[in-house]
């Protein structure tokens, strides 16, 4: 299954008794168990549990039935977590992403007509589906098409509006990893080094002898499972430690991420296997802070957010001691995210100047050792790579992906000038569960804003 996103959603919850706190996993794991099923049958469609028809969270204060907390894992349950990604801030702690004090740049609009009725058919199907039961299906709370730069399609659904954020999960990942693949350009981070070089403190963990380049491509030898229906793997702990919320009296271990990424131990060798893990992204996040001074949040804002022109600020989520979460913390605005995407379909250039460097821009589109990723065993994305904490596809239009769960996308198809940003709210975390949608209708919409018809 094709897993990653934000742990602090998926935390197990702490409090001031151990045995709440042993309830609440166990609450939060069975959640977590259905929400990766495969199977959909089980949960109301989008418009059954559309968030702004049900009421989470109206009223001063909500109906009990209808309020949703961070410490007690509610807010993450299926189908509150519709109402949940759009609303973060109100339930945690976060770290804003200033846009600066410019005007937001202006995006043309030239809206079409024709998208809803695009069609094409589902992986594993026989019959057809339209562009606009793509979007019920696979329960989009918004989505942006840019052609050419102009915005052709824009839609809004439950309560993200098109001033509101949402998180964007793992897509984090690839945002950070741009952040990344930008010092390397630089020569501010040399991908050749290994992380100890940068991280003294990571030098007796598994990370310590990986070079940044395999920590950049995931092909890091870690004893890391993120099987979040395993209440021993290894994802519990990391979530356990940049979880804000105080610790049980009787919690001896580490207490933030950076703690975390010390304890982390060697599984195989550095180098020879893609394998998702998140906190390759979180020590990637502390390598940039370590390097150019300033921390992922601080970065982004300074280096793109303030220069693309963004309407929003954006925000990350952050454990007790303030540190961003490089791994799925990223909320923004959809058009921003957008932005972010057309900037690196235009090889780092955008809003009338070069914000990323072109080589930095390159070196994704040419994407990651293809037989490394194969080892990873992804039934659906045979063919791909991975480069930079972003999915390449390799398909003959050049796309490349950055993908979280529960639907998060940022799709760059350079052959036909598009860009697709679009935020959900699936019921199953699992990429598996909605590429057999995403995957055929963004390819068609390509060749249809290209001209080969659907």
């Amino acid at each position: 299954m094709q897993r990653g996103g934000p742990q602090w959603v998926m935390t197990a919850p702490t409090s001031r008794r151990f045995k709440r706190r042993a309830a609440m996993l166990a609450c939060v794991i069975a959640t977590l168990q259905q929400a990766h099923a495969a199977d959909t049958t089980s949960f109301p469609d989008a418009a059954a549990s559309d968030p702004a028809r049900l009421g989470w969270m109206t009223g001063s204060p909500p109906p009990a039935d209808r309020t949703l907390r961070f410490e007690d894992g509610s807010y993450f349950q299926f189908p509150a977590m519709r109402w949940s990604v759009s609303n973060f801030r109100q339930l945690m702690p976060t770290m804003n992403v200033s846009r600066g004090l410019g005007a937001p740049g202006k995006l043309a609009y030239a809206l079409r007509s024709d998208i809803d009725a695009l069609t094409f058919t589902p992986l594993g199907a026989t019959a057809p589906m339209s562009w606009e039961q793509s979007l019920a299906a696979t329960y989009t709370d918004g989505i942006v098409v840019l052609h050419r730069g102009r915005v052709v399609y824009e839609r809004y659904f439950g309560v993200l509006k098109d001033d509101g954020q949402h998180g964007a999960m793992s897509v984090t990942k690839s945002v950070v990893g741009t952040l990344g693949a930008m010092l390397v350009a630089e020569g501010t981070l040399d991908a050749g080094k290994q992380v100890a070089d940068y991280v003294p403190e990571l030098s007796r963990s598994a990370f310590g002898n990986a070079t940044v380049r395999q920590v950049l491509d995931m092909t890091t030898g870690l004893k890391f499972s993120e099987d979040y229906a395993d209440p021993n793997a290894e994802v519990w702990a990391h979530a356990q430690a940049g979880n804000p919320l105080p610790k049980p009296k009787d919690y001896t271990g580490p207490r933030s991420y950076y703690e975390f990424l010390q304890t982390v131990q060697p599984e195989g060798r550095h180098g020879e296997a893609f394998g998702y893990k998140t906190v390759n992204s979180d020590v990637l996040g502390w390598v940039i802070a370590r390097a150019a001074g300033r921390n992922v949040a601080q970065l982004l804002s300074e280096r793109i957010w303030r220069r693309i022109g963004a309407e929003q600020d954006a925000y990350f989520s952050v454990d007790s001691i303030g540190t961003p979460f490089a791994g799925g913390g990223l909320n923004t605005g959809l058009r921003d995210l957008a932005r972010f995407g057309e900037m690196l379909r235009n090889d780092g250039r955008f809003n009338g100047q070069q914000i990323v460097p072109k080589a930095a821009v390159d070196d994704i589109r040419n994407g990651g050792d293809k037989a490394a990723f194969a080892k990873a065993d992804y039934p659906l994305l045979k063919g791909w790579s991975y480069r930079d904490m972003w999915w390449v596809t390799h398909n003959d239009h050049g796309a490349f992906m950055a993908r979280g769960v529960h639907g998060q996308r940022i799709y760059v198809d350079p052959k036909a000038q598009m860009v697709i940003a679009r935020f959900a709210s699936h019921p199953v975390a699992s990429n598996s569960a909605n590429d057999p949608v995403t995957l055929p209708a963004f390819e068609a919409l390509g060749r249809h804003l290209l001209g080969r018809g659907k």
